[in-house]
C-alpha cells in the first residue's frame, strides 16, 4: 500500500500561537489564572452574544454542566433519555442517583423519538434529557408540549449543537437548560471545556455557586457545590477560537456538500440532508451502510478505511444501553430500542473538520465508492 498521510476523523481548531502568546503574557503578568478572571468573564459575554442566549456559565469540561444542571433543578427519580449518545449523557444521571429510562430514536434524525416519550412516563418521571445528535435539532416543540402536559423539566444535551439555529433562533434556548461541550473534537473548543445555558440571572448565580464549592463571597457556603470552573488560559484560548469558528464551519459545510454529491448515488450508502430553516454547524458527517446493497458491512468499511490510513468513527456504537452499568435496566431491552440498534450497527462518521483538503476528501470518497 502506498504510504499516505493519515486522515483523522476530526482535528482541533487551534488559535494562532502568536496571538495566544500575547494573551498568555498578560495572564502571567497578572498572576490571575483561575477564579472568574478577565478572560473567563469576556468569554462568557462573547459566547452569549455569538450564540444568541441570555446567560451562560463556563465549565472545565462538558460533563460537569450536565451533572450540575440536574443538581440545580433538583431532578430526582427517573429521567427519559436516549441510548444513542455519548456515555456522559447517561453518566450524569447515574452520578445524581437518577434512573435513566431509554426510549428509541427516530432513524431520520437519530434523535429521541417524541412518539415514544409519552409511553415511558411514570409517576417517578421528573424530566426529559434529549440530545441534539450530530447537531441536528430535536423536535423541540413536541418535546416541550409533552413536558408541559406532565409537568416535566427538559434539559438538552447540546454538546454537538454549538451555533445551531432554527429560523435564526438558537436551539440552546429550548427547554429549561442546555449544555455544551468545548472538547478538542468539537466545532468550537477550549481544549477541554463546556458550558451551561440558562434563562435568568438568578439561575445563573446558582449555577456559578454550584461550580465553585457553593461559595457566596469569602466565608459563606450556600450549597454542596463542586469545583468545575474554567481557568483563564482556556478562556483566552476560547476567545481566540471564537474569532475563527465561522470560517471553520464554512469549510465543514463545503466538505459536507462534496460528500453528498459524490455519495448520493452509491447504492447502500445513505446520509442526512440539511434540515429546512436550520443553520447547521456540520459537526459530523455520519453515513449509514446497508450491507446487502453496499456489498460490505459497516465494520468491513471501517477496516478498509483504516487500511488506507483514513480514520472513521462508529459514532455511536455500541449504544449506552449495551454498557454493563445500564444493560440490566428494563428500558435497555433490545426489543424496545430497535431503531437505535439498527442505526448503531450501520453508522460510520466520515472525516469532518476544517483542516481537510480537497485531496483528503477525494481520498475518503474513492475508498468508499
Amino acid at each position: 500500500m502506498e504510504n499516505k498521510q493519515l486522515i483523522t476523523v476530526t482535528s482541533p481548531l487551534l488559535p494562532s500561537l502568536e496571538e495566544f502568546d500575547e494573551f498568555l503574557q498578560k495572564i502571567w503578568n497578572s498572576k490571575w489564572i483561575t477564579n472568574n478572571g478577565q478572560y473567563h468573564k469576556a468569554l462568557e459575554t462573547a459566547l452569549c452574544e455569538y450564540l444568541g442566549v441570555p446567560y451562560i456559565s463556563l465549565f472545565t469540561n462538558g460533563t460537569l454542566p450536565l451533572i450540575t444542571a440536574l443538581q440545580a433543578m433538583r431532578i430526582t427519580g427517573e429521567v427519559i433519555t436516549t441510548p444513542f449518545s455519548f456515555v456522559a449523557t447517561t453518566h450524569s444521571l447515574w452520578w445524581n442517583g437518577i434512573k435513566p429510562v431509554f426510549v428509541d430514536i427516530d432513524p431520520r434524525t437519530c434523535n429521541i423519538d417524541p412518539d415514544k416519550i409519552e409511553a415511558a412516563i411514570t409517576s417517578h418521571t421528573t424530566a426529559i434529557m434529549p440530545v441534539h445528535v450530530y447537531g441536528k435539532p430535536c423536535e423541540i416543540k413536541r418535546i416541550q408540549a409533552i413536558a408541559d402536559k406532565y409537568g416535566l423539566k427538559v434539559i438538552y444535551d447540546a454538546a454537538h449543537a454549538f451555533g445551531v439555529k432554527i429560523n435564526d433562533e438558537s436551539i440552546l434556548n429550548a427547554g429549561d437548560m442546555s449544555t455544551l461541550s468545548f472538547h478538542a473534537t468539537k466545532v468550537f473548543n477550549t481544549i477541554e471545556g463546556g458550558a451551561l445555558v440558562v434563562k435568568d440571572e438568578q439561575t445563573k448565580k446558582r449555577i456559578d455557586y454550584l461550580k465553585n464549592f457553593g461559595f457566596v463571597g469569602e466565608t459563606e457556603v450556600v450549597a454542596p457545590g463542586i469545583n468545575s470552573k474554567m481557568d483563564e488560559i482556556r478562556s483566552a484560548y476560547g476567545l481566540l477560537n471564537l474569532k475563527q469558528v465561522d470560517a471553520a464551519i464554512a469549510v465543514r459545510r463545503k466538505v459536507a456538500g462534496t460528500y453528498r454529491n459524490a455519495l448520493r448515488c452509491v447504492d447502500g450508502i445513505s446520509f442526512m440532508e440539511d434540515m429546512p430553516g436550520v443553520h447547521h454547524n456540520y459537526s459530523y458527517f455520519p453515513v449509514f451502510i446497508d450491507a446487502d446493497k453496499y456489498g460490505m458491512t459497516r465494520d468491513e468499511l471501517y477496516v478498509k478505511m483504516k487500511a488506507n490510513n483514513i480514520l472513521g468513527r462508529r459514532y455511536f456504537y455500541p449504544l449506552i444501553s449495551e454498557f454493563s452499568t445500564y444493560r440490566g435496566l428494563d428500558s435497555a431491552r433490545q426489543e424496545n430500542l430497535k431503531e437505535a440498534h439498527r442505526i448503531a450497527n450501520s453508522v460510520i462518521c466520515l472525516p469532518m473538520h476544517h483542516a481537510l483538503s480537497e485531496e483528503d476528501v477525494d481520498r475518503v470518497i474513492n475508498v468508499m465508492i
